[in-house]
């Protein structure tokens, strides 16, 4: 097993299925732990005239990953993965990696984090950099960098997997042969009588006649 197979990798996409691969960093040495926060989102309206708080569930935030490690350019640290690489050029990598703009989906990339066993999907949410060892000459010869990255799903794959029916979630459907917005509409809301507003959220400039394959999103219904 070659070496760098031991050490936690960053995998860089520029698509949200995460199927174009555009590079990889291998980060030098292993983080000592790393912390993973789970965070469920509630509406915490009062009711007038009430004194207590009724919480209603509103969402799961997207799971963080929090990583803290080190670049080092001092040539002492054994089995270190970017020998001869100066910490400013190691940071230049890391930041073109996951950080830097990618011209054609004007963000940064899609990652997935592979180390061992775990993987994660995701994107950067913030990174800082604290350069904690100069040279004579004042050339940064150690720095500390803090990560924390969001769980990433794309969007068929994420409702494919909660696999949830209410109406007072988002759904995607894929048109099949001889459905129509109507019966689709019926299937997820129960009713038809949202079509128009269906189509509309969608572009559709003729709702009778939609191509089969075509892929559809029903937002949540409208609470008065």
């Amino acid at each position: 097993m070659d070496s760098h197979d031991k050490k936690l990798t960053i995998y860089a996409y520029s698509d949200k299925r995460l199927e174009t691969n555009t590079g990889k960093f291998v980060l030098p040495i292993n983080p000592e732990q790393y912390a993973q926060t789970f965070k469920v989102n509630y509406d915490k309206k009062q009711s007038q005239g009430a004194q207590g708080v009724e919480e209603r569930f509103k969402s799961s935030a997207p799971e963080e990953l929090k990583l803290d490690f080190v670049f080092d350019g001092t040539g002492t640290v054994y089995g270190y993965a970017h020998q001869g690489q100066s910490v400013p050029e190691q940071l230049s990598a890391f930041k073109d990696t996951v950080y830097n703009l990618q011209g054609k989906i004007h963000q940064p990339r899609y990652l997935k984090l592979v180390w061992k066993d775990f993987t994660f999907d995701c994107v950067l949410s913030e990174l800082t950099v604290t350069f904690v060892l100069f040279d004579a000459e004042g050339m940064p010869l150690r720095a500390k960098l803090g990560c924390t990255f969001l769980n990433y799903k794309e969007t068929e794959r994420r409702v494919r997997e909660e696999g949830k029916t209410s109406p007072d979630l988002s759904h995607i459907r894929t048109v099949k042969d001889q459905e129509n917005l109507p019966h689709l509409t019926h299937e997820i809301y129960g009713t038809p009588d949202y079509y128009l507003e269906v189509a509309r959220a969608n572009d559709l400039t003729n709702f009778r006649q939609i191509d089969t394959g075509t892929t559809l999103v029903f937002y949540p219904l409208e609470k008065n």
